[in-house]
C-alpha cells in the first residue's frame, strides 16, 4: 500500500478507471482541478472511464451534468453507470408485467422505459398487486420514507417475484462530515428482514468491470494490468477492482479521509495497491 502522487502513479497506465462521486465531484460540485487532470490524461492517450453506482441518471445526462458543473468533453462511451447494467437486465428478462419501483420518476424513465409498465411502490395497491411482477430499487429519493418502506417490505412478503438494485452504495458523502443513506443501504435492510437475496448491480458486484472491460475492448487491445481503478470507497471501488484484478488506487477526497484511513484499512482487510490525496496532484 503506497502513497504516491496521483500525476506519477497514472504515468504507468494506458487505462483509468475513475468512480464519479468522491474523486471527481462532491457535495459541493466539482473537485478543483479535476478537469485539467481529465485533459492531462487525454495529452497523454490515456483511456478514461468513469463507473459510477448513480442509478439516477442516463448516461447522457451524466455529460449534461458534468458540462454544467465545469467537465467538458466527456461522451457517453466514457460512462458505465450502475443503471445502464439494472436496465439491460430487466430487457433481457423480458419480464411480463408491472415493475414496481422504489425511487424518482426521473431514474424510472431512464431504467423501466422499456416498454412496459413500471409503477412506484406509493400507488402499488396491495390488496390487488397480481400484475406485479418485478421489483427495483433505484435511488433514495422520491417516495414517502416513512410509508413507502414498510411498504416495499409488505409487498415482497407477499410476492416472490425478482428484485433489482440498481444501485449498490449504502452511504453517501453529503459533507465532509456526514453522510447519507444510499439506494444500497435500504435494500440491504430490506434483505436482511425479509432473509432474501437481491440482484445487485454496481460497484463492487463483478458485473461493471466486466461491461467495462468488454466495452474497452471494442477499443482496442488491453490487459487488466493496465488498468488503474481509482476510488474513494474501500468497500465498493477498491474491493471491486480488487475482486476483478485490477490495480487500484483510493483517494481521500470522498468517504475515505486522511485522518482514518489506515484503521478502516486494517479494520476491513481490503487494501488499495496505493493511496493518493486526489486526482489532482
Amino acid at each position: 500500500m503506497q502513497r504516491i502522487d496521483f500525476i506519477s502513479l497514472v504515468e504507468n497506465y494506458k487505462v483509468v478507471f475513475l468512480d464519479s462521486y468522491g474523486v471527481l465531484k462532491n457535495h459541493k460540485g466539482l473537485i478543483g482541478g479535476v478537469p485539467e487532470t481529465i485533459e492531462y490524461l487525454r495529452d497523454r492517450g490515456i483511456v478514461v472511464k468513469i463507473l459510477t453506482n448513480d442509478a439516477s441518471r442516463s448516461r447522457q445526462q451524466q455529460v449534461e451534468l458534468f458540462k454544467s458543473l465545469g467537465l467538458s468533453g466527456l461522451t457517453t462511451g466514457e460512462i458505465i453507470t450502475s443503471g445502464t447494467l439494472a436496465r439491460l437486465f430487466l430487457e433481457d428478462k423480458r419480464i411480463k408485467g408491472k415493475i414496481g419501483y422504489l425511487g424518482t420518476e426521473n431514474a424510472a424513465e431512464y431504467i423501466l422505459h422499456i416498454d412496459r409498465d413500471s409503477i412506484p411502490i406509493g400507488a402499488i395497491d396491495l390488496e390487488n398487486c397480481d400484475d406485479v411482477a418485478a421489483f427495483v430499487f433505484l435511488d433514495d429519493e422520491g417516495f414517502d420514507w416513512n410509508i413507502d418502506i414498510n411498504k416495499t417490505i409488505n409487498l415482497l412478503r407477499m410476492k416472490n417475484i425478482p428484485v433489482v438494485v440498481a444501485n449498490s452504495d449504502k452511504l453517501y458523502p453529503v459533507s465532509p462530515r456526514d453522510v447519507a443513506v444510499g439506494t444500497g443501504g435500504i435494500a440491504k435492510l430490506v434483505e436482511n428482514i425479509l432473509n432474501r437475496k437481491f440482484i445487485h448491480f454496481g460497484k463492487p458486484d463483478s458485473q461493471m468491470f466486466m461491461f467495462a472491460y468488454n466495452q474497452l475492448l471494442k477499443e482496442g487491445q488491453f490487459s487488466k494490468s493496465e488498468i488503474l481503478m481509482v476510488g474513494d470507497t474501500l468497500h465498493t471501488d477498491i474491493l471491486g477492482g480488487n475482486k476483478f484484478g485490477l490495480d487500484t488506487a483510493l483517494v481521500l477526497t470522498g468517504n475515505t479521509v486522511e485522518s482514518s484511513v489506515d484503521s478502516l484499512v486494517a479494520a476491513t482487510g481490503i487494501i488499495p495497491d496505493f493511496i493518493c490525496k486526489s486526482i489532482t496532484s
